[in-house]
């Protein structure tokens, strides 16, 4: 099944930057479509605890925005669908977009959960947990998701029907099939994210190996009130750590791994992390490892300080590798940098890993824009315009274009908006003027 869309704008990407993006285009009366990979708009900042440096509630700055986007009048949403193909020239893109089969009719489903509570099998929950949580097989993706539909893990479904016989809307509908849409649009926004380096990827500091080594996001969930545990826990035996430590640049500066740059977030988010476990943890011991703090936005100095204050202990030292004892207590073997140099071990019963950045998606085949070396994409004159792209009509915005905070993403998400508006009335206006040259030849035959 195929349908046919002409809109103006098309934004690839669910996220904050890409839901800011869409609804300051749609509120200037422009027609857009807001594509997104996952079952839920939100992206990574949906599944955080606090922002820095305000320590503001994460779902209640994101739950409105992703409430607005599905309801807004300008706007056509649609999750769990990706984009196939791009064709056309600058100012009429015919891009094919495939709407991924949930194995249950969205209009139908009231987002009711009766089917999960009746599903008899659990899995690991990895999109939104981590591994540390778990949802049936049948399931609405977490508690705060718009669209509030429910969708099927068809690979692990065992057809015993329960589902069936618990929806009130006959909503389930094993035989679905992926469906089609032709999207005609002026220009494409690009917000396509970003993913975090992988912990295991430096086999010193013993990442997916260690049980009680983890990296930031897993402890946002821990720290999230609609996390997992709603505590903060050790996952090799379910106790509360006394003594954690966080090792900075496990992901970012460090060309072992291919990533030279700073992912700008990491010392700050390790920061508003490590206060929180303080005051859910009182009696806990907490040190931060770090190269250089990195505090470089309005009101992070003071929070640094403020951290410093509570009785975080900042140690300047550079993290070689990471052990363990015979109680599985994670062993940091540190150089010591303002210490002439000293090499120390330290035991903690909890190391964190403060992961960085790197490019969601690499749009260069798909979109023929171009990357830079470090595969973020390029800007024609980052100074002047970082959200233009090489190719006239295309966008892009957020974390597509580098690593940066929340604040940041938005104010990019605001920019972008204003250069796609632009481009968009130029390109119409430019269309109008053909049309109006037309009918005057025609007028005068």
């Amino acid at each position: 099944m195929t349908n046919t869309l002409k809109i103006d704008a098309l934004v690839v990407g669910g996220g904050i930057a890409g839901m800011q993006a869409s609804l300051d285009l749609a509120d200037q009366g422009y027609q857009v479509a807001l594509v997104e990979k996952n079952p839920s708009v939100g992206g990574m900042m949906a599944g955080l605890s606090k922002v820095f440096p305000t320590l503001d509630c994460c779902s209640c700055i994101t739950t409105p925005k992703m409430s607005a986007v599905a309801h807004h009048a300008n706007i056509s949403l649609m999750t769990y669908s990706e984009v196939q193909s791009v064709m056309g020239n600058e100012g009429d893109y015919q891009v094919r977009v495939m709407k991924k089969p949930r194995y249950v009719i969205e209009d139908e489903c009231s987002g009711c959960r009766s089917c999960e509570m009746v599903c008899p099998l659990d899995l690991p929950d990895y999109d939104n947990e981590y591994g540390r949580g778990a949802h049936r097989v049948i399931y609405v993706p977490f508690s705060t998701a718009v669209p509030q539909k429910a969708l099927i893990d068809i690979d692990n479904c065992i057809y015993c029907g329960k589902c069936l016989k618990a929806c009130t809307t006959n909503a389930i509908d094993f035989a679905q099939q992926p469906e089609y849409v032709n999207i005609e649009t002026t220009s494409i926004v690009l917000a396509t994210g970003y993913k975090t380096t992988p912990y295991d990827a430096k086999k010193e500091y013993g990442g997916g190996r260690l049980r009680n080594v983890v990296h930031g996001m897993m402890v946002e969930r821990l720290l999230a009130p609609t996390g997992a545990y709603g505590r903060q826990l050790r996952p090799s035996d379910g106790r509360q750590p006394d003594n954690i430590a966080y090792v900075q640049c496990a992901g970012s500066r460090d060309l072992t791994l291919g990533v030279d740059y700073c992912s700008r977030v990491c010392c700050m988010y390790a920061i508003k992390q490590a206060m929180l476990l303080a005051g859910a943890l009182p009696m806990a011991d907490i040190t931060i490892y770090y190269m250089d703090i990195r505090a470089f936005g309005k009101g992070y100095e003071q929070f640094y300080e403020n951290a410093k204050a509570m009785g975080i202990q900042f140690v300047k030292g550079k993290v070689a590798r990471i052990t363990e004892d015979e109680n599985q207590n994670p062993i940091l073997r540190v150089e010591l940098i303002d210490q002439n140099s000293r090499v120390v071990e330290r035991k903690h019963d909890l190391a964190v890993l403060s992961v960085g950045m790197l490019p969601g998606f690499d749009p260069n085949s798909m979109y023929g824009v171009p990357v830079d070396k470090d595969g973020f994409i390029k800007a024609p004159n980052p100074n002047i315009s970082p959200t233009l792209t090489m190719r006239e009509g295309i966008f892009a915005t957020g974390t597509a274009t580098g690593p940066m905070d929340i604040v940041d993403s938005i104010i990019t998400a605001g920019a972008v908006a204003a250069e796609a508006a632009a481009y968009i009335q130029s390109h119409n206006g430019h269309r109008q003027l053909v049309a109006e040259q037309t009918e005057r030849s025609v007028t005068h035959a």
